[in-house]
């Protein structure tokens, strides 16, 4: 169906600089150089394939004349405590740049410790929601993705986890988007096969709930669809064979544009309760998260919007191509039930030790963040309390 634009209003600005492709690590050196000659790199521990590639980080920027503290204290689900001690280095360093190599949680981890080290106070007293806002003393990050799935590289956003009242929250701040992204999928290759399939279904998420968002727009879907079909693609071959190029440079290039459409549009429904679920138990990667509620949110919402959802079934499957619309949008939730069978990620909340009599506070925390009100379908509090008894066993 042709769209409408004489009823289009939007914004499109993503001010971070992409280096993409095979071999582009050997950039990091020249492009931190260019934004500070003191800098923190911030990764996680130093063990299989950081360890790998650590190394090579370090030459490049020492041949840039780049002097190096090396904070490699990252945990998955990043706390305010890993963040403080992040900051301090960066302080006692006199750090001017701070480098983020790694997954989401090390380039989100690097984003928040340029805030605190410039400024009083936590990364917690700088959340979306509050007074205090970052400034232009937040030191420019670079960022070298080594997952294909947060988008972390190329959003304004930083999540991070309240170390004592277990509550997974977010910085979302212009000033914190990286200012140049390095995706280069050859530190893909050794990413091993779970992490893959959480990684590429967060790409999924991303792509779909900002097609769907309030906010999209024309620009948001032209990338959130391209997104979703190289996702659908690619990643069944990728954890067929991780060393699988063309299947690791697709997902790398679709978790780049996902990342590009919710820094535009944003998440709704799905990312809120995860995000819940991965603040009250930070052992659920955040791709587990996703896939634990994502048939939930599926039956819940695809008669909201049935055009998009309809969308997705015919790409999960072309047989369903002549359908109608609104019986295509129901079957979308069969074929996306079968993908996260295929690609081992077919859980439920009690596979991950999360306790039942649990879901009653579970459920009000996932209403913690706006995400479930941009949603097609706003979920009340006995819906979500519903969605979570729904998403406990599969």
């Amino acid at each position: 169906m042709t769209k409408d634009f004489s009823t289009q209003n939007f914004g499109f600005h993503v001010p971070t600089e992409v280096h993409f492709g095979f071999g582009k690590l050997a950039t990091v050196g020249d492009t931190v150089a260019r934004f500070g000659t003191r800098c923190l790199l911030v990764t996680g521990p130093k063990t299989g394939s950081v360890g790998a590639y650590l190394p090579r980080v370090f030459e490049y920027l020492k041949a840039a004349g780049v002097s190096v503290a090396h904070f490699d204290g990252v945990i998955p689900n990043p706390t305010t405590d890993t963040i403080g001690a992040g900051a301090k280095m960066a302080v006692d360093f006199g750090a001017n740049v701070i480098l983020g190599v790694g997954g989401g949680s090390s380039m989100d981890a690097a984003k928040a410790i340029a805030v605190e080290s410039t400024h009083e106070g936590s990364c917690w007293d700088y959340l979306f929601y509050k007074e205090a806002k970052p400034t232009d003393k937040t030191l420019p990050v670079i960022a070298v993705s080594t997952t294909s799935g947060t988008g972390s590289q190329v959003t304004q956003v930083s999540v991070v986890t309240h170390t004592q009242t277990r509550d997974k929250s977010a910085l979302y701040n212009a000033l914190i988007f990286p200012r140049v992204a390095i995706v280069d999928p050859e530190l893909m290759e050794s990413v091993p096969r779970h992490v893959t399939a959480c990684t590429g279904f967060d790409t999924f998420t991303h792509a779909f709930e900002s097609a769907i968002h309030v906010n999209t727009s024309p620009y948001v879907e032209l990338m959130a669809w391209e997104a979703i079909s190289l996702v659908l693609t690619h990643l069944p071959a990728a954890l067929e064979d991780g060393s699988n190029v063309e299947a690791r440079s697709a997902l790398a290039y679709a978790d780049t544009l996902a990342g590009m459409c919710i820094a535009i549009a944003g998440v709704t429904l799905p990312h809120g309760i995860g995000m819940a679920i991965g603040g009250m138990y930070p052992h659920v990667a955040h791709g587990e998260a996703l896939a634990l509620n994502y048939p939930a949110f599926m039956r819940f919402t695809c008669a909201t919007a049935p055009a998009p959802f309809a969308r997705l079934a015919k790409l999960f499957n072309r047989d369903l191509e002549g359908m109608d619309e609104k019986a295509a949008a129901l079957r979308s939730c069969d074929e996306l039930d079968a993908f996260l069978q295929k690609i081992g990620l077919w859980m439920g909340l009690a596979d991950k030790g999360v306790p039942e009599h649990e879901l009653p506070d579970l459920a009000r925390q996932c209403r913690v963040l706006p995400d479930f009100k941009n949603n097609p379908r706003i979920a009340t509090e006995e819906e979500m309390l519903a969605l979570m008894q729904q998403c406990f066993k599969r």
